[in-house]
C-alpha cells in the first residue's frame, strides 16, 4: 500500500476527529486559509507546522515524519550554513597593513552571521559573536591602516558589538550583553558613527526594561543620538524602541507618539542605503511592536487585532521570536477576560519554543503563568501549566551533558 502524502493524511484525521478547518484554526493558531493550502497540497507544511498539526489531531509523530521538510537541529543548522566551524577572520596573518577592502569585507560576513538571529537563540550564537568582536578587536589595535579604514574598522566592530550583546542577552548573559553594548558605543563614538551609538543605546534601554528599571531616558537618548538625519529604517527602529519603552512605563501619549513617528518612517523613501543591522525593519515589525506596546498599556481591543492579523503570516521558522510574539497576544487576552483563547495561545508559544536557545519565551509564558493564576481551575489552564512543565523538562534534559560529553 502506497504511504499517504501528508494532505490526505491531514485530511483524513482530521475529518476522523470531525472537525472542520475552522476548528483545527482555532487548535493550532493558524488560518483557516492556510490549512486549507496545506490539505490541498498547495503549500508544503515545516517540520513546526506539521508538529503542531500533529499535536492538535493527536496523530501521534505521523504528521511530523510525512512533513517535506524534515527538522534540522539547531547546531546541525549551523554547520549546516557553514559557520560553525567557522574560524574568527586573521586577516593579520597575512601582514598587519589593512587595506580599504577589509572593513567591507569583514561587514559582509558580519551580515551573514546576523542572518542566524533568525534561526537561532543566543545560547547557540553568542560565543561565536563573541569571537567576532575579539577578531576585530584585534585588528584594531595591531593592525596598521589610515584614519578612513581606522573609522570603518570601528564601525563593524560596533555593529559586531551589538550582536554579540544581543546573543548574551537572549541567552540570560546580562553582564555580558550590558559589557558589549557599551563596548560598541565606545566604538562608535570613536568612529563618528552616530546611528550605531544610538542603536547601543536603544539595546541598553531594553536591558533595562528586562531587569525592571526605567528606561525612557535611555530610549530617548538613542532617537536624539542617531539624529533627524538617520536614514529611515534607522529611524524606525528607535522610535518604536523608545515606544516600547514609555509603554512599559504607561505613558500611553508618548508610545503613541513614538509608535506613529516609527510607523511613518517605514512609509518614508530615501536614497540612502539602509545599513545592514536594520534589514528587518518593516512594517510587520511595526505592527508587532504596535500590538506589543497596546498590550503591554492593558489596551486588548486595539492590541488583539493586529497582532492576530500579523502572526496569521509569520513562519514558524523563526520559532523565537513568533512565541515571544504569541506571548503577548496571549495577554491582551487575559486582558480581555478570554482565558481559553489565551490558554490556545500561550501553547502554540510553549511548542514553538520548545526547541530554541532563548531563555526569553520561557520567561514570557512563566510571567503569563501567573497572570493566569486566579484561573488555576480552568481545565485550559491546567493543561497549559502541564504542557509548559513537559516541555521545560524535555529542555533540560536536553541541555543536560551526557556521560561522552566534552
Amino acid at each position: 500500500m502506497t504511504e499517504p502524502s501528508f494532505p490526505e493524511r491531514m485530511r483524513q484525521l482530521r475529518h476522523g476527529r470531525n472537525l472542520s478547518l475552522r476548528d483545527l484554526a482555532k487548535l493550532t493558531f493558524y488560518s483557516k486559509s492556510h490549512l486549507h493550502e496545506l490539505e490541498k497540497g498547495t503549500k508544503r507544511p515545516t517540520r513546526d507546522t506539521a508538529a503542531r498539526i500533529d499535536a492538535a489531531l493527536d496523530a501521534d509523530g505521523e504528521l511530523s515524519m510525512l512533513a517535506d521538510k524534515p527538522r534540522i537541529g539547531r547546531r546541525e543548522f549551523v554547520a549546516a550554513a557553514g559557520l560553525a566551524a567557522a574560524l574568527p577572520h586573521t586577516l593579520l596573518d597575512h601582514g598587519r597593513r589593512i587595506g580599504a577592502p577589509v572593513p567591507a569585507q569583514l561587514a559582509e560576513r558580519t551580515a551573514r552571521l546576523r542572518r542566524l538571529d533568525n534561526y537561532l537563540g543566543g545560547a547557540d550564537t553568542h560565543r561565536l559573536f563573541a569571537a567576532e568582536v575579539d577578531a576585530t578587536t584585534r585588528l584594531v589595535r595591531e593592525g596598521a591602516y589610515n584614519e578612513t579604514v581606522g573609522r570603518q574598522l570601528l564601525a563593524v566592530l560596533a555593529e559586531q558589538a551589538q550582536l554579540a550583546g544581543w546573543a548574551a542577552f537572549d541567552a540570560g548573559q546580562h553582564t555580558d550583553a550590558a559589557h558589549m553594548w557599551q563596548a560598541s558605543r565606545a566604538a562608535a563614538d570613536d568612529a563618528n558613527h552616530r546611528a550605531l551609538a544610538g542603536n547601543a543605546l536603544a539595546f541598553l534601554a531594553y536591558q533595562q526594561l528586562s531587569q525592571g528599571r526605567a528606561a525612557v531616558d535611555t530610549a530617548a537618548a538613542a532617537c536624539d543620538t542617531a539624529g533627524s538625519s538617520a536614514t529611515p529604517g534607522v529611524r524606525a527602529l528607535l522610535h518604536l524602541r523608545a515606544a516600547w519603552a514609555y509603554a512599559v512605563a504607561g505613558d500611553a501619549p508618548a508610545a503613541d507618539r513614538h509608535l506613529g513617528t516609527g510607523t511613518t518612517c517605514l512609509t518614508e523613501h530615501d536614497d540612502r542605503p539602509e545599513p545592514d543591522w536594520v534589514y528587518w525593519v518593516d512594517q510587520t515589525e511595526g505592527e508587532i511592536m504596535t500590538g506589543r506596546c497596546w498590550t503591554v498599556l492593558h489596551r486588548p481591543m486595539r492590541a488583539i487585532p493586529v497582532l492576530t492579523r500579523t502572526l496569521a503570516g509569520f513562519d514558524d521558522t523563526h520559532a523565537r521570536d513568533k512565541a515571544l510574539y504569541l506571548s503577548w497576544l496571549a495577554d491582551a487576552y487575559v486582558d480581555a477576560n478570554e482565558i481559553e483563547q489565551a490558554c490556545t495561545v500561550a501553547a502554540a508559544a510553549v511548542r514553538l519554543a520548545a526547541g530554541v536557545g532563548s531563555t526569553r519565551p520561557g520567561q514570557r509564558v512563566d510571567a503569563l503563568l501567573r497572570r493566569l493564576e486566579p484561573h488555576s481551575g480552568l481545565p485550559c489552564v491546567v493543561e497549559l501549566r502541564t504542557l509548559a512543565a513537559e516541555v521545560s523538562t524535555r529542555r533540560q534534559l536536553s541541555a543536560a551533558p551526557t556521560p561522552d560529553s566534552p
